[in-house]
């Protein structure tokens, strides 16, 4: 018997139901049940919550989210071998989890008419983490659907989204992206030898709160010049801007930036005003 309900050991679901993880899909499962408790605790208080999971492989992650209470998951998996598995916890748990057969990077989150209040909290394939982040943080209209977005990551992924120009060598477009439009911190570490099989990275869970009124910009401008100026990270932003076919020193001194600096030493607000300054001198 598992700490968190009466189903079997998950050691015990992926022999019955053959399930050795593919290293093609991204997939390292997670097999401590405590461990799996502890990020569906950290998403918050689940009651009455709607958790959105991406790869629940044996599930994991899924029982946690059901056992601390979540009013019903939503649980998108590639693999069709664990199908059965993820119809077994459906059984435990009748009319609380709804298993999605498919490819989560090609889901239309606003059809699936989730309700809410609405979460992601996923254990994220180490292979497309990174490109579903992306798309979730890129979403329009913002705020999201989703209040909050509770991932795990491999550790430098997960310092890039949470990295500021404290942090030159992991700060970039992403942590632009991120830092913008939401709150990231990290949680805690999770050893590799928690999964199977174990990676060769530590993984990180990191915690996301959208902003409700980001700092006023277009998404695609606020793109554009963090992928210039990160595009040659280690030259000043007055040769580093030139892509944008602009005049590089009026784009700069509108933004209120000084020329010799670089783009990791730029705050989220300094890439904002580079992204308004340059729809101003294009004029559109």
């Amino acid at each position: 018997m598992s700490a968190i309900d009466a189903l079997p050991p998950l050691r015990e679901v992926i022999q019955a139901h053959g399930l050795q993880a593919k290293k093609s899909l991204g997939q390292n499962f997670l097999l401590d049940l405590n461990l799996t408790a502890r990020i569906a605790r950290a998403s918050g208080p689940l009651d009455g919550v709607t958790a959105v999971e991406i790869g629940p492989g044996p599930g994991g992650l899924t029982r946690a989210l059901l056992a601390m209470g979540a009013r019903k998951v939503v649980a998108v998996e590639r693999d069709e071998r664990c199908l059965p598995a993820l119809a077994e916890i459906a059984g435990h748990y009748p009319g609380r989890l709804e298993v999605i057969s498919g490819d989560a990077l090609e889901i239309d989150w606003s059809r699936l008419g989730l309700e809410g209040p609405v979460r992601i909290v996923a254990n994220l394939p180490y292979n497309i983490a990174t490109v579903l982040l992306t798309g979730w943080i890129e979403a329009e209209p913002w705020p999201p659907i989703f209040e909050s977005f509770t991932l795990m990551f491999q550790r430098e992924v997960a310092e890039r989204i949470v990295a500021t120009p404290a942090q030159p060598k992991d700060y970039g477009r992403l942590a632009v992206l991120c830092g913008w439009r939401t709150s990231a911190r990290i949680l805690f570490d999770i050893s590799p030898a928690a999964f199977t099989p174990p990676p060769k990275v530590t993984s990180s869970v990191v915690h996301l709160t959208p902003r409700a009124d980001p700092l006023p910009c277009r998404l695609r401008d606020l793109t554009e010049v963090a992928q210039a100026a990160f595009g040659q990270r280690r030259k000043m932003l007055r040769q580093s801007l030139k892509p944008l076919a602009l005049d590089t020193a009026a784009l700069i001194e509108r933004a209120g930036l000084d020329p010799t600096a670089r783009a990791e030493t730029i705050p989220v607000e300094g890439f904002v005003s580079l992204a308004n300054a340059m729809r101003d001198l294009r004029g559109r």
